[in-house]
């Protein structure tokens, strides 16, 4: 056992050093992501980094959708002794100022993408409902997440092009999440064998001028809620956030897919007028291509990349049908959501977010 700098801090949780987890769970993970977009569907970036402390591994990535461009930046390397360590390759995370500023870097763009961006949250950081999944005798999900938009500055490098990030335009979201997923190397399935499962969700940060609303469902093969949350926040510290109820979501399919082309979502806060938003989205990004989510057997997120740090670019063409048929699995869109009927409780109406959404397996809303 191997002391390191996170020691010299009085944020002990359990009998260990800060390095080691609570729980001897493989699949042990705590993760940053962060999404970049100008409220538009001219690029998203996408830009996650992982910790897995039992896998003695830690990774990172960047994914940029622009136009039918699919490119991804990633690094892995052994986690070593130093959580307090976010640097991965040419990858680093540093938190400026905690739950409000962080800065994210790419240095190298040999691969045709760097960037070096400062977050800054538009809303305090909210904390989202635990999220547990127990999936035949298995705990799949225990896990914890804190949500946020904000806006961005900064600037991007593509392909030699340098664009320039300003506040005023350049908006997103971010999460921090700690806890038990699947990660890394598949397992012995056993009994999981038997059914792939469903995995029904949806996920939006949404972000106006001046407020945010989140919202998170996931419903299980029979359509029960496995997790749901939905609050409306104001940027102003000290003012309680929103409770909106039950979100109810009402997908709108391309004939013949599970791929949305709009949706409506609806709230009905306690005691307060019920109302509606309309997202329709713009850019979808497929974020299990490339990024370690799981399509490629030689990288996942967690899986061990040997003693050396690995750096790998690897980029798709959305007009190819080869690279079209890869993409698939969960959908990370820029959005743009509307109050229906003006239903908002400013004048601001229409916002811009993040529409993360996969439709796997059976579930009621879909024919046999």
């Amino acid at each position: 056992m191997t002391l390191s700098p996170l020691d010299d801090y009085p944020i002990h949780q359990a009998p260990e050093v800060m390095r080691h987890v609570a729980t001897s769970d493989r699949n042990f993970y705590d993760r940053y992501y962060f999404n970049v977009h100008p409220c538009s569907d001219d690029l998203m970036l996408i830009i996650g980094m992982g910790q897995y402390p039992n896998l003695g591994v830690t990774d990172a990535y960047a994914l940029l959708r622009r136009g039918p461009l699919h490119r991804v930046v990633r690094a892995s390397r052994e986690l070593g002794l130093d959580r307090m360590d976010t640097t991965v390759g040419p990858f680093r995370v540093e938190v400026l100022e905690g739950l409000r500023r962080l800065r994210v870097t790419l240095d190298d763009d040999e691969h045709g993408l760097a960037f070096d961006l400062t977050w800054e949250g538009s809303i305090p950081a909210q904390l989202e409902p635990p999220h547990y999944v127990r999936w035949q005798e298995r705990v799949m999900f225990d896990s914890r997440r804190l949500a946020q938009t904000g806006r961005w500055s900064g600037h991007l490098t593509v392909d030699g092009e340098r664009i320039e990030v300003t506040p005023d335009r350049w908006w997103g979201s971010r999460d921090r999440s700690w806890g038990i997923r699947p990660v890394g190397e598949p397992e012995p399935p056993g009994i999981q064998v038997r059914n792939a499962g469903t995995f029904y969700w949806l996920y939006t940060p949404i972000q106006f001028a001046d407020h945010s609303v989140l919202a998170i469902i996931q419903e299980d093969e029979k359509g029960r809620r496995v997790l749901e949350e939905a609050v409306r926040v104001w940027p102003q510290e000290g003012r309680d956030p929103e409770y909106l109820g039950r979100p109810e979501y009402h997908p709108v399919y391309a004939e013949g897919t599970r791929d949305v082309v709009e949706a409506t979502i609806a709230f009905g806060p306690p005691g307060g007028k019920p109302f509606e938003i309309r997202a329709t989205p713009i850019l979808p990004v497929h974020m299990m291509l490339g990024t370690g989510y799981g399509l490629e057997p030689d990288w996942k997120h967690g899986m061990y990349q040997g003693p050396e740090p690995k750096v790998q670019g690897v980029a798709y063409d959305a007009r190819k049908p080869d690279d079209a048929a890869r993409m698939w699995g969960m959908i990370d869109a820029v959005a743009r959501y509307e109050y229906v009927d003006g239903g908002g409780p400013t004048a601001e109406t229409t916002g811009y977010g993040l529409y993360e959404y996969w439709a796997l397996g059976p579930h009621p809303s879909f024919p046999d």
